[in-house]
């Protein structure tokens, strides 16, 4: 068994759940606890958020992972371009050549989706992952990703 045998299924409105609870594992792994609103906007997700995809990563039938991908629209890149939000794998699947192939299916997925450029974030200490983005052309762009959380509209 390898990642030939990995399903990709895109998460439901009954899924949610399983979700927040793969993503909370992860989070808690990366060091910051998943919010409130973190959980609400997975759960919108799986219920068909139009900005995003999210699929489930399945082996021999059961959920060892996630995958979202988020939708934008850049001047610079020519149009619709997105982001790797999140990619988990469970603790217990990596190490044996998995997780190379997510990225490849978020490419693809990328492609379909008509996404010219496709971004992600990774933590500094994570080698191993730079290392698999590098490899698959991901490139540092030489710019800081900055960010302002702005409040809800009521």
């Amino acid at each position: 068994m390898g990642a030939s045998d990995l399903r990709y299924d895109e998460a439901v409105k009954g899924e949610g759940d399983l979700l927040v609870d793969l993503a909370r594992a992860f989070h808690d792994e990366d060091g910051h606890r998943l919010s409130p609103e973190g959980e609400s906007a997975l759960r919108r997700i799986a219920s068909g958020e139009p900005m995003a995809r999210c699929w489930l990563i399945r082996r021999a039938g059961q959920a060892i992972g996630y995958l979202v991908v988020t939708l934008g629209y850049s001047i610079e890149h020519g149009g619709r371009d997105g982001f790797v939000d999140d990619l988990y794998l469970v603790p217990s699947a990596r190490g044996r050549g998995l997780g190379a192939a997510v990225p490849d299916f978020a490419l693809e997925q990328a492609r379909l989706l008509g996404i010219l450029t496709l971004h992600l974030e990774v933590d500094p200490a994570n080698e191993r992952a730079t290392l698999l983005y590098r490899s698959r052309g991901f490139a540092e762009t030489g710019r800081r990703l900055m960010s302002l959380k702005l409040p809800a509209r009521g």
